[in-house]
């Protein structure tokens, strides 16, 4: 795996999925709150008056020169729950991100949220 900081040098590069397609451009990085580890990526998406940023999962991606490699296919990440480009991600929509991945998801032992935008 990588370290936050080193990926956030990575805005605005290309995100392709397995097969190298791409995907869109990275937009932020959201940690996992209890370890403080990159979790998941936003991905710029939608046609040039209507885009919007989805949810990918960090687990198995791979740096390159220019672009971020994830392990979900195009069609999945494109297809995963979205904020406005402007938007933020309401705590009660985290559940649905993790779904969509077939993930588990547990909130903290207070039920404070899982992601934290970094």
């Amino acid at each position: 795996m990588f370290e936050a900081g080193d990926i956030r040098e990575w805005r605005g590069h290309d995100v392709v999925d397995a097969d190298a397609r791409k995907i869109g451009k990275l937009e932020s990085i959201y940690v996992d709150t209890a370890t403080d580890a990159p979790s998941f990526a936003t991905v710029t998406v939608g046609m040039p008056t209507r885009h919007r940023l989805v949810f990918v999962p960090l687990a198995g991606a791979l740096v390159g020169p220019g672009y971020l490699k994830v392990t979900y296919p195009k069609n999945q990440v494109k297809g995963a729950p979205s904020i406005d480009v402007d938007g933020v991600l309401p705590a009660e929509d985290e559940e649905a991100i993790f779904a969509h991945y077939d993930l588990s998801y547990r909130p903290g032992a207070e039920g404070e949220r899982r992601l934290a935008r970094r």
